[in-house]
């Protein structure tokens, strides 16, 4: 693999070329050229630590669908990196569960078949404790870009356990039962 930032041009010459000299300094000269570019270039790689303006730009040069300026810098690079993925997956279930995980961290796409619900319908379980309202509605707004057409979202489900202490305690209690009466 070529590394692009260390490409020198002069060695993709044929050696009747080389042999030329106006050829080889116009080559060196392209080569610096082309190296500065490629270091500027490699500042909007979203790997990198970058400013979150950047991340935006780079989101909206890959054509992030779902992206949401207000995100955390890491879901923005996660996104971004997964770009290309959503677009040759869009209409898939794998793809709308990769957005359930990089939005909710964890969750799951539930078929109309599976709990008996209207046909060509979905629901989103996620047990995610840090699901907000605001997360809901972005994943909402950017299931439209990944889903198929035909399928509607019925709901997001978000299940909580909670773990807690449950005491019971009873009581028994076996007598007679006396009553007394004064007589007069």
């Amino acid at each position: 693999m070529i590394d692009i930032e260390s490409l020198k041009i002069e060695d993709l010459l044929p050696d009747s070329l080389k042999r030329d000299k106006e050829v080889l300094y116009l080559a060196q000269a392209v080569t610096e050229t082309f190296q500065q570019v490629s270091k500027k270039i490699n500042i909007l790689n979203p790997k990198r630590p970058v400013d979150d303006n950047v991340l935006d730009i780079i989101a909206w040069e890959e054509h992030v669908d779902f992206y949401d300026n207000s995100l955390p810098a890491e879901q923005k690079r996660e996104l971004i990196e997964k770009s290309t993925y959503f677009h040759q997956h869009k209409g898939t279930p794998a793809a709308v569960e990769d957005l359930i995980a990089t939005i909710f961290g964890e969750g799951k796409v539930v078929e109309w078949f599976e709990y008996g619900g209207a046909p060509y319908t979905f629901k989103v379980v996620t047990n995610n404790r840090s699901v907000t309202q605001e997360k809901a509605e972005l994943f909402i707004k950017a299931l439209n870009s990944v889903k198929n057409l035909r399928s509607r979202l019925e709901k997001v489900e978000i299940t909580q356990v909670e773990g807690m202490n449950l005491y019971f305690a009873g009581v028994l209690h076996t007598g007679d039962k006396i009553t007394i009466r004064q007589v007069v």
